[in-house]
């Protein structure tokens, strides 16, 4: 079954328009709209940088669920609106400033339903021969596109807020319930996709089970890989690899390193100056989209950046907190690479006691378009009320 008639409603990836409105750190981002707001008006232009989407007199809503202003950009002198988190690439989570007037394509419909009860299974868009899973999953919004640069699709697991409708075909969990009991609910169909899910040219393709005891493992693997890419969101524990096999940082990342290699040997990755051991192979190797993920990361934290921009505006040295969240980098892609060989197993046993025909009828054109929230209050251009 195609993900696509399994979860029908989604929507492809963001497009920010420009790269300045991202960042690892939330402070860089004030200090980037605090220099816009500063400047005059043809150097607010240049600083901006306008696309045909936006301009600094562009009239647009408010994201849902953000206090961002409405009025003209070229009239504003606010303070920064508060920087969120975003899945910005394979597992990179940075902060965004959420306001719609800095962003081409922001996908509101995304943002209304984005709350503490949502999960998003971001598709890969698809590489031949690439290696990874073929499904992510995030608690926050993700910008959409795979390392490689390819879009993938964004499926939210409910269609409305507060966890409300699944994002299910009609009839799939009745069907699933009838076969394997009343408990299946939404998040094990979604645990199962992540599961049992793999890439193909024509989309990512989901096959079911018929057998009870199946289906019992691919959703208790499902679960875990959700789990730890969750990274303690929902409730759940943050991932940590067993005593002795953590990595830990042996030498201080100093100043701004230039470059990231691995030791196979030592088992150590070595970030300028800086090392950090023990790192297994299987973490550094990780891929998606044909792309290494911790030397994508790495990447788009050091890349040179054109002197006068906004994206010039950075930390002067290496942050501590970067360090952090490498560290806990390589532990969730050591903590999935484990996994492979029971995802493996899984889709062979899936394969022998395939369930062909589920009984879904045709997805319905309505379930392909998101939910109407006729109780969602937001605010329109230059401070109007509107009901979507």
């Amino acid at each position: 079954m195609l993900l696509d008639d399994l979860m029908p409603w989604s929507t492809g990836p963001l497009r920010l328009g420009r790269g300045w409105v991202t960042a690892p750190d939330a402070r860089t981002l004030r200090s980037r709209w605090e220099a816009l707001v500063r400047a005059g008006e043809h150097e607010r232009r240049a600083l901006f940088r306008e696309s045909r989407a936006r301009t600094l007199h562009s009239g647009v809503a408010a994201l849902p669920g953000q206090r961002t202003g409405t009025g003209r950009l070229a009239r504003e002198d606010g303070p920064c609106p508060e920087p969120v988190r975003i899945v910005h690439g394979a597992f990179d989570e940075q902060w965004v400033i959420p306001d719609h007037r800095l962003i081409d394509v922001a996908r509101p419909e995304l943002w209304r339903v984005a709350d503490g009860h949502q999960l998003f299974a971001l598709e890969q868009g698809h590489v031949p021969g690439a290696t990874g899973p073929a499904l992510l999953v995030s608690g926050v919004l993700p910008e959409g596109r795979s390392p490689a640069g390819r879009p993938g699709r964004i499926r939210p697991l409910y269609r409305r807020p507060g966890g409300a409708e699944p994002n299910l075909a009609p009839g799939l969990l009745e069907a699933l319930r009838e076969r394997f009991g009343d408990g299946v609910m939404p998040g094990d169909v979604f645990a199962w996709a992540v599961a049992a899910g793999r890439a193909t040219a024509k989309g990512c393709v989901v096959p079911f089970t018929s057998d009870a005891g199946v289906w019992a493992l691919g959703v208790e693997l499902g679960h875990s890989l959700v789990s730890i890419q969750l990274r303690g969101a929902r409730g759940g524990a943050r991932p940590r690899l067993p005593g002795g096999r953590r990595p830990y940082v042996r030498a201080a990342i100093a100043s701004w390193p230039t470059g990231v290699e691995y030791d196979a040997e030592d088992e150590a990755l070595l970030v300028g100056e800086g090392r950090i051991a023990p790192v297994p192979a299987e973490a550094w190797d990780f891929q998606v989209g044909g792309v290494r993920v911790v030397e994508h990361w790495f990447a788009r934290r050091t890349a040179e950046v054109e002197p006068g921009t906004l994206e010039a505006i950075r930390p002067g040295a290496w942050p501590q907190e970067w360090t952090s969240e490498l560290l806990e980098l390589i532990t969730v892609l050591a903590l999935l690479a484990q996994l492979d060989d029971r995802r493996t197993e899984l889709a062979q046993e899936a394969a022998r006691t395939e369930w062909p025909d589920v009984g879904v009828p045709p997805v319905p054109t309505a379930a392909r378009r998101p939910a109407s929230v006729l109780d969602h209050h937001e605010e329109g251009p230059e401070g109007q009320f509107a009901l979507i």
